[in-house]
């Protein structure tokens, strides 16, 4: 599986403007993902790894509580996951994850940032089949073999483990998600995960060289500016 995740490019904020927006970004997936599974963390491990993971990017609390607020009304914006695949600078393969309440701006949005870098837009599933789908969680230990048998009792689907530098690494496909995490707290009590998310990892990677470098980094930032976007994934390697 290697550290493929660890290579992902964060969007972090180096400006006041920026944190606006990284604030603005977990607003609207704490929102959304407090409306579909609740707004309690206890019975919402997505949520609760959502705000742990906020935290730890120095989310405000301010921030959090109103997107928790906002999906206890029952109202509000109604946000829809859109998802769209292509080809980078360099050809390399790119899926950008947006929450959106107005599709077809959004798609006018990620398109412009494709074709203003020389990048091609594709169809759904032209490239995601390139990737895998993982849940990765993340966190200080040794006993890799007492992890592996906590997950096969709790019977979740594991992919992979890695342990390195006294850290265990879990990956697990996207739909296993809280049934891996459950399992791990279970067996283990409480921990702090290092990372705690669910990505789209690269089969393969795809060298990006010579004046590609540029482009690909004007595309990253592009696509990052769009509010709606919420991760861009790619197999560039530069």
């Amino acid at each position: 599986m290697g550290r493929a995740f660890q290579n992902r490019k964060e969007s972090m904020a180096k400006t006041a403007d920026a944190k606006a927006k990284v604030y603005s970004k977990y607003g609207r997936e704490i929102y959304v993902c407090a409306k579909a599974g609740g707004v309690d963390p206890g019975g919402n491990l997505t949520l609760r790894g959502l705000i742990e993971r906020a935290k730890k990017d120095q989310v405000p609390s301010h921030v959090i509580e109103k997107a928790l607020d906002k999906a206890k009304g029952g109202g509000g914006e109604d946000f829809s996951v859109a998802r769209y695949e292509g080809f980078g600078p360099g050809n390399c393969m790119v899926i950008v994850d947006c929450l959106t309440d107005n599709p077809n701006r959004t798609f006018g949005d990620v398109r412009s940032c494709f074709t203003k870098t020389k990048s091609k837009i594709g169809t759904p599933g032209s490239v995601s089949h390139m990737f895998d789908h993982c849940a990765i969680l993340s966190f200080d230990g040794e006993d890799e073999d007492g992890v592996l048998e906590a997950l096969m009792e709790a019977d979740v689907d594991v992919t992979d483990i890695e342990s390195e530098n006294a850290q265990i690494t879990v990956f697990a496909p996207h739909t296993e998600y809280a049934k891996a995490k459950q399992a791990l707290i279970d067996a283990f009590g409480e921990i702090d995960f290092e990372v705690d998310e669910i990505q789209f990892l690269p089969q393969t990677t795809t060298p990006i060289e010579g004046d590609d470098v540029a482009m690909f980094e004007k595309f990253l930032d592009m696509l990052n500016d769009l509010d709606d976007v919420q991760n861009v994934y790619h197999n560039a390697e530069a």
